[in-house]
């Protein structure tokens, strides 16, 4: 393997690395969204 072989794919292997990290990070530090809650919004609504 030549010295331009291995630099492409170490420049590869590394930033697939890098931007798979970055959204692995982004996805754990975004807030989850709020879920409608059906059975607290049917409170008025009597139980059979």
């Amino acid at each position: 393997m030549n010295t331009l072989a291995l630099s492409v794919m170490l420049f590869t292997m590394i930033s697939v690395t890098v931007v798979t990290i970055y959204f692995f990070i982004k996805v754990l530090n975004t807030p989850p969204r709020p879920e409608p809650d059906s059975f607290s919004e049917n409170d008025d609504v009597p139980r059979e």
